[in-house]
């Protein structure tokens, strides 16, 4: 027979003081690991900061002692020690340190910007703690009380002091049954107290830890101080960064009358970003109404002032193609902020969200208004993100023909039949007569045939808005399926190898180099796997009766004649162009495997190989056509006299 389960009033288990924190210490913290230990210093900073910020303190010192307890001072006003009202008997102080919900930050009049609003900071953390030390200096006196977790232990000693002595002074350890370690991370602590002196600004932060703690280059005392606050930071940490342009984008604003947000955007040219926000000081790491009213106001001003001075593609646009390359750095000074959780990492008020979108929308605008040069070049550049990121074939502007239409390959293309990628090669070639021919004479199994119209466009200096309205291109990159770019995709690449087949001649050397310089700037893989060739058209054909032979240039053919005509007046031919080529001989001097001579492109991997071969394009393929004559005059093989 099953046993008889009560559930009476004496099951109801009532947890008194501060019971509730030690017996569920997540619901406070968020967790008992590295991470809810480092909340403990973010509860009782923030209580110091907020002296700061509501002009009470100055100077706040932080120690990390080597028998594992964290110490925090501030000169504010120190927490009040008369007797509160309600508990006649007991100081406000006691009540601050050993109850939930009782703290200043109730009290308007208080705090008017404030990190710590529940009232649980220094409670949770004194009921976390195996020892916690409080002392205040106020009005020439002394006040000691001693609690370990969460109780007191003695009562407020009262002791004279220097009159002009104020503020508080905490000294807390960590309790060891609590936390899964109670070894705090130099590096983090560093980091955390040197970001509330840039929020701050103008204000000192002495940090201290002692030496024996630390194991990697974190500095064992530093003072912080940034008069210029967030402008001072981000110029310190963007030494090396490479930017788009030096000037950086700032709002130091009202939002009401005691209400404030500061916000500093720096724009880098290469993909190396970070986005940071606050609430009254207090890291926001999953962001909310701040975050998205920044994001959302800051694409609205750049589509309106896109639409505005006609730039072609602005709607292809979305904030990733700015926060991705960008330094942003967002912190809000509110009077009541609405956080998700005790542990405040996230914002949501949907009011606040859209007053700072309105506010950032506009101020954006007249930035870029006011700046039209740098305007340009942020939003070419954003636009050539955007098409790079979202790959040129599935631009709405380029979707001219229809659904079906778009899901097959491009007409000009002449795909092979197998369904396998191994031994599959695509032969891009110049023109549609050579493409004839080069259709006659492939393997219609493992050879695929793209003829191109003319030269393409050299991308080295192009914007990718041109580059996505040249239908060539759009063919290629098609017909190769793997995408460019960020949505680059080697596995998706259609064929084992990409072979260009260009005439033996100057304009096609320079087709075969713009038909490179793409693949190289938009599908380097492509090269550094080893899939991309040069095929290898002779230039002459060399034949005395049955005799036929191919000679690949000049020194070539002199030799053949010399060794394999010498007793014969061999018949000359020099082919102009792949076209006038026989399906035959294009096969067997150029596409046979077994009979061709295929030539592979390969990028040396060495850092400073990178570096030259990247200088060399540049040289070669870039605006600057005074770096081309410099290569010639240096590199050419002139001659003195000229046969023309």
């Amino acid at each position: 027979m099953a046993k008889k389960n009560n559930y009476s009033a004496k099951n109801i288990e009532v947890l008194e003081g501060l019971e509730p924190v030690r017996k569920r210490p997540g619901m406070y913290i968020g967790s008992t690991n590295e991470q809810g230990l480092h909340h403990l210093v973010n509860e009782v900073l923030d209580n110091s900061i907020d002296e700061v910020v509501a002009g009470h303190a100055t100077e706040v010192s932080f120690h990390y002692k080597k028998d594992g307890s964290i110490k925090i001072k501030d000169n504010g006003r120190g927490i009040p020690i008369d007797f509160h009202p309600k508990f006649k008997n007991k100081r406000a102080l006691e009540i601050v340190l050993s109850t939930l919900h009782a703290g200043g930050k109730f009290d308007s009049n208080s705090y008017k910007t404030s990190g710590g609003l529940h009232g649980v900071g220094i409670s949770v953390v004194n009921a976390l703690s195996s020892n916690l030390q409080v002392i205040v200096f106020k009005s020439g006196k002394k006040y000691t009380q001693m609690y370990s977790m969460g109780k007191a232990k003695t009562k407020i000693i009262i002791e004279k002091c220097k009159k002009n002595k104020k503020g508080t002074e905490i000294i807390f350890m960590p309790d060891e049954s609590i936390f899964d370690t109670t070894k705090f991370s130099p590096k983090k602590l560093y980091n955390f107290i040197k970001m509330k002196a840039v929020l701050v600004s103008g204000t000192s932060i002495e940090f201290k830890i002692d030496k024996e703690l630390i194991t990697d280059n974190t500095p064992d005392y530093e003072k912080f101080h940034f008069k210029n606050g967030i402008a001072d930071f981000l110029d310190i940490k963007n030494k090396g960064t490479t930017k788009l342009f030096d000037k950086t984008f700032s709002i130091i604003k009202k939002i009401n009358e005691d209400e404030k947000c500061e916000i500093f955007t720096s724009f880098n040219l290469n993909e190396n970003s970070s986005l940071i926000s606050f609430c009254n000081t207090i890291e926001t790491p999953d962001g909310g109404s701040h975050e998205n009213g920044f994001k959302n106001g800051i694409l609205k001003a750049i589509k309106l002032y896109g639409q505005k001075n006609q730039i072609s593609k602005i709607s292809n646009i979305n904030i990733n193609d700015l926060s991705e390359y960008s330094d942003i750095v967002i912190s809000i000074f509110i009077n009541e902020p609405s956080f998700e959780g005790q542990t405040k990492k996230r914002i949501i008020m949907p009011k606040l969200q859209k007053q700072l979108e309105m506010l950032i929308q506009n101020e954006f605008l007249l930035w870029l208004n006011s700046n039209k040069k740098i305007a340009k070049t942020l939003l070419e550049t954003l636009v050539e993100r955007s098409l790079l990121r979202t790959d040129l074939t599935k631009i709405k502007e380029l979707e001219r023909k229809s659904i079906k239409e778009r899901n097959k390959l491009p007409g000009k293309l002449v795909d092979c039949s197998s369904k396998q990628i191994e031994d599959t090669e695509l032969f891009i070639v110049e023109g549609d007569s050579a493409g004839g021919s080069a259709k006659q004479a492939r393997d219609r199994e493992l050879q695929a045939i793209l003829p191109l119209r003319g030269k393409i466009l050299n991308v080295f200096s192009v914007s990718l808005s041109k580059i996505a309205d040249n239908n060539e291109i759009q063919n290629l990159i098609q017909s190769l399926g793997c995408g460019i770019g960020k949505n680059f995709d080697l596995t998706k690449l259609r064929y084992e190898k990409v072979i260009l087949m260009t005439d033996a001649d100057v304009d096609g050397s320079h087709i075969a180099t713009l038909l490179i310089t793409f693949i190289y700037k938009y599908m380097r893989p492509i090269i550094e796997n080893n899939r991309l060739f040069l095929a290898m058209p002779p230039l002459f054909k060399i034949q005395h009766k049955e005799k036929i032979l191919y000679a690949y240039d000049e020194v070539e053919k002199d030799k053949i004649i010399k060794k394999e005509f010498t007793k014969n007046n061999p018949t000359l031919s020099r082919y102009k162009g792949l076209g006038e080529m026989p399906a035959d001989q294009l096969k067997s001097t150029t596409m046979n495997p077994a009979k061709r001579k295929l030539l592979n492109i390969k990028i040396n991997q060495g850092k400073k190989e990178l570096r030259e071969t990247e200088n060399l394009f540049e040289s070669l393929m870039g605006k600057k056509a005074e770096h081309r004559f410099k290569f010639i005059q240096e590199n050419a093989n002139f001659t003195s006299q000229i046969d023309i």
